[in-house]
């Protein structure tokens, strides 16, 4: 009966109802990790991610090849700045769904943003079909001195679709010297 209770509150939208739900549901050492799961996914609908982070870490602890909890995990440390923590669960999503195209971009977005390369090269290297790829390839090829970072600068001045996410990306790793001859 409170299965159907918690299936029409999600059916709704009704974010309140479901929490309380699920909070009775999970409150015990042997919850199934699907319930926990979805526990978190509510929290982060209320915008309580760091109770969600709870949840989904609680899902890994009973079922660690849970790909969407790792995917999860990810996005709601990033929401409360745990980057360290957005790598780890994006990393691992990937690990278990090596086609998981979300996964992958938002590895490689935490992991330019924490400054690791050769992390952020693999996981956006993936993706070299995606204008937001191939502006993040140049700016780590770029940042790392990497030989072929003209070749790329060339091909996004030639063919890339958003001409000013090219500028800001130009502005973002010229360091004080943009090319006026573009």
């Amino acid at each position: 009966m409170e299965l159907d209770h918690l299936n029409s509150a999600l059916v709704r939208g009704d974010w309140q109802n479901a929490e309380a739900i699920l909070a009775r549901l999970t409150q015990g050492a042997g919850a199934h990790p699907a319930l926990i799961y979805n526990h978190g996914k509510v929290l982060m609908e209320l915008g309580r991610h760091s109770d969600a982070i709870d949840r989904f870490q609680r899902t890994l602890a009973a079922a660690p090849d849970h790909a969407a909890a790792w995917f999860e995990l990810g996005r709601a440390a990033v929401a409360v700045g745990d980057l360290a923590t957005a790598l780890t669960g994006f990393d691992h999503a990937l690990t278990l769904d090596p086609s998981d195209r979300d996964a992958r971009r938002n590895l490689g977005r935490v992991a330019l943003r924490l400054g690791r390369y050769e992390a952020a090269r693999t996981a956006w290297a993936g993706l070299q079909d995606d204008p937001e790829a191939r502006l993040a390839l140049y700016r780590i090829a770029c940042e790392t001195g990497a030989p072929e970072a003209p070749r790329l600068r060339r091909a996004l001045l030639d063919t890339h679709p958003d001409r000013a996410a090219v500028l800001r990306t130009l502005v973002r790793v010229s360091r004080g010297a943009i090319p006026l001859n573009l």
